[in-house]
């Protein structure tokens, strides 16, 4: 069966963004450490790279390596959206948790307006490849009883306060750590399976 992966960068105290959606202070350190963070991680998991950035990482025709379809909050949705990209992961199966989100907003983007876990249910029951989660933290939250690993890329900086990792009800859920990797710009990404 397909897998629920949530596949994300976290600050140190557990936030995913800043409290109007900010990302974009998470460091990635200096030119040559980004550089070769960046090229680790489009190798491994290249699908997770906007289509618009593809071209210019060289990953153009690049096969997708884990995942074929990607499930993404409005929060998540938004940035891309405002940018004048509708359609942010063209070369994935595109699905966006939003009940005020118009569902014709692009053809390639399936929009669902209520009970994401039921979709998830089905999806995990296709034939496929995984499906990433890549947020935001409220349907993490209400995702966590089907989401069966965690990638957490864990960055050296406090934001104060912004967005959780996951929002959501008091429910304690044990995972495991199955593997650990450290680069040079201080980032760990670490993976977890469920319990």
């Amino acid at each position: 069966m397909r897998k629920l992966v949530y596949y994300v960068a976290v600050t140190l105290d557990g936030y995913i963004a800043g409290p109007g959606g900010e990302y974009d202070f998470f460091p990635l350190g200096d030119e040559k450490q980004a550089a070769a963070y960046a090229g680790w991680t489009n190798a491994r998991y290249p699908e997770t790279l906007p289509t618009f950035l593809r071209a210019a990482h060289g990953l153009t025709d690049t096969p997708n390596q884990r995942f074929d379809t990607v499930l993404m909050g409005l929060g998540s949705y938004r940035p891309g959206l405002d940018a004048g990209f509708p359609s942010p992961y063209a070369h994935l199966r595109q699905y966006v948790v939003s009940s005020t989100l118009a569902p014709d907003t692009d053809p390639a983007v399936t929009v669902v307006a209520a009970d994401p876990l039921a979709l998830v249910r089905e999806l995990k029951r296709e034939e496929g490849q995984d499906i990433w989660l890549c947020g935001g933290g409220l349907l993490a939250g209400a995702l966590l009883p089907e989401i069966d690993e965690l990638i957490i890329k864990s960055y050296p900086v406090v934001a104060g306060s912004g967005i959780p990792v996951f929002n959501g009800d008091f429910s304690p859920t044990l995972f495991e750590v199955t593997d650990r990797a450290t680069f040079d710009n201080d980032v760990t990404m670490t993976w977890f399976a469920r319990r």
